[in-house]
């Protein structure tokens, strides 16, 4: 029975204890259902500010989300302190701050993707459906949340890039205007008379479906080549992957065309070798019958 007394003492206190705690206990209760109210209000007050603004259904969420941690942390700030008095806000601030330094630290390329996504989202430097590259990635814009971006890729792959990725890298937004500007390099025989080559090509690309022709079709001698007068070709046509390929497919036939027709030589690719001192050749010949 010695051991018994103490054990009971021990409880008796702690009961005592609960009893006095327990008004501090209903107060805390009050301070969180309080919160809870709070933040359903401001979900719902959120929610019908942005429904008809223009943002992201994601970065929307994004915002209720932010908004609720922020009124529950509060929320449970008021309630620790109610519960204990000691714990004054500024220990508690203190604590956190130092908490999320450790936090911030563990989890930097978390909170590095998650704040690049925000920025993504606002500024808003792609749409859904926009075919885009970045770092020889290329694919079409599926989806756009607060950590990566999903790209599918012409081949039907579907690729995760994080939004840390995208937002230090240059992006190409391919589809960002509906034509875009094409080049292709075209050679002739140095033999050929350069303006009537440059007409010939021209002329071909007129005749091409799918080219914008409001634009303009340009026709340049670039450079002299080892075994032709190199032409940039540059013409306008429509953005996406599928007409960028047609458009292509189409313009090299007609220039192919065009120029077989016109008698314009497009050469191969040869070199010519010369020596400093003459060759001595020799010939053996084998005079043995076939048998």
């Amino acid at each position: 029975m010695r051991f018994v007394e103490p054990l009971y003492q021990q409880a008796r206190s702690m009961w005592l204890g609960f009893i006095d705690m327990l008004p501090l206990l209903v107060v805390a209760l009050v301070a969180l259902l309080i919160t809870w109210c709070v933040s359903a209000i401001l979900t719902v007050v959120i929610r019908g500010s942005l429904k008809n603004a223009r943002i992201r259904r994601s970065l929307r969420d994004l915002f209720i989300s932010l908004s609720k941690v922020t009124v529950w942390i509060i929320g449970s700030l008021v309630a620790v302190t109610i519960i204990f008095p000691s714990l004054t806000p500024g220990k508690m601030l203190t604590a956190l701050g130092l908490g999320s330094v450790a936090v911030g630290l563990a989890f930097k390329d978390i909170f590095e993707n998650f704040f690049a996504g925000v920025l993504i989202m606002l500024r808003k430097p792609m749409r859904i459906n926009d075919f885009v590259e970045c770092e020889g990635v290329s694919g079409r814009v599926e989806q756009i949340t607060v950590r990566e971006t999903y790209l599918r890729k012409t081949d039907g792959q579907l690729v995760l890039l994080p939004n840390s990725f995208l937002f230090k890298n240059p992006v190409y937004v391919v589809t960002d205007l509906a034509v875009r500007r094409f080049d292709l390099v075209v050679g002739v025989a140095y033999s050929e008379d350069v303006d009537r080559a440059r007409q010939v090509i021209a002329s071909a690309l007129e005749k091409v479906e799918g080219i914008d022709q409001q634009r303009g079709i340009e026709v340049y001698a670039r450079e002299f080549n080892s075994s032709s007068l190199d032409f940039t070709v540059r013409w306008w046509a429509e953005s996406e992957p599928i007409h960028m390929h047609k458009s292509r497919d189409r313009v090299v036939t007609a220039i192919k065309y065009a120029l077989d027709e016109a008698g314009v030589e497009i050469p191969f690719p040869y070199r010519t070798l010369t020596f400093k001192d003459p060759l001595s050749l020799t010939s053996q010949r084998d005079d043995t019958p076939w048998r």
